[in-house]
């Protein structure tokens, strides 16, 4: 059977039991193992001596999911679009590359403070927070690679701003570009429908790939290797296995 490709309401169910009493697991614990993979695939593809510069670029923290998380209202990993991308950072730095971070709406929760802590501790330079988009463009001149982890699956257009002009900066630097669940701006179900998203050469579906992805042509690895086989036989997944200790795996068409 193949692999099942998620909804955005699957995605959040599934989100939701990873969380709860049947997963058993903490958002911490999540973010490290995305991240990691993340970090990983960017270096099974773009070696450190040819790509030592890493543009991270992280979504908003969003302080409304990570609320309503906290009081056990919901679990959506919506926060992960900026958590994951820390992790990845750091992970990056401890590989040997040089990671810049940007993230122009930084979350003011605690474990985005420890986070970008970790980062700083690492002495990996993030771009100070603006709407003005010149440091963004100087740090582009002197990238390798970039890793984009701004929206995940819960993202709804249309893009604002700082981003709305951010993207379009990515995109144009013709830089090679790596994708974190979904590329930023698509729609987790139809895919690139406006026209505006990100098009990367590499793709890292986070539990399952997304609906959305299925016309994605580029390299493409699974990450995020936390399902529980209860929950992956409840859903139907049907993922394939993980080579050896690996946290990612290369999924051909």
């Amino acid at each position: 059977m193949s692999m099942k490709h998620l909804t955005a309401k699957l995605a959040q169910q599934i989100d939701e039991e990873l969380m709860n009493q049947a997963g058993a697991f903490s958002i911490d614990q999540l973010m490290e193992l995305a991240g990691l993979a993340c970090a990983q695939a960017l270096a099974r593809v773009y070696d450190k001596k040819r790509y030592p510069n890493v543009l991270v670029c992280c979504g908003p923290g969003n302080q409304g999911a990570l609320q309503k998380l906290v009081t056990g209202l919901s679990a959506k990993l919506t926060l992960l679009e900026g958590g994951d991308g820390l992790v990845a950072a750091r992970h990056l730095g401890m590989f040997g590359y040089t990671p810049t971070i940007f993230m122009p709406k930084p979350g003011s929760k605690d474990i985005y403070q420890r986070l970008k802590s970790q980062c700083d501790n690492m002495k990996i330079k993030t771009i100070p927070p603006s709407n003005d988009t010149s440091a963004l463009r100087d740090a582009l001149s002197s990238t390798n690679v970039i890793l984009d982890a701004i929206f995940g699956f819960s993202f709804k257009g249309p893009i604002r701003s700082p981003f709305d002009s951010a993207l379009p900066l990515l995109s144009g630097s013709r830089l090679p570009i790596v994708s974190v669940d979904i590329p930023s701006g698509w729609d987790v179900e139809e895919g690139n429908v406006e026209g505006v998203g990100l098009q990367p050469d590499v793709l890292v579906s986070l539990t399952a790939p997304k609906l959305g992805v299925r016309s994605f042509n580029g390299r493409h690895f699974l990450g995020g290797r936390f399902i529980p086989k209860t929950l992956e036989e409840k859903f139907e997944l049907n993922l394939p296995e993980y080579p050896g200790s690996d946290q990612i795996l290369e999924l051909k068409e």
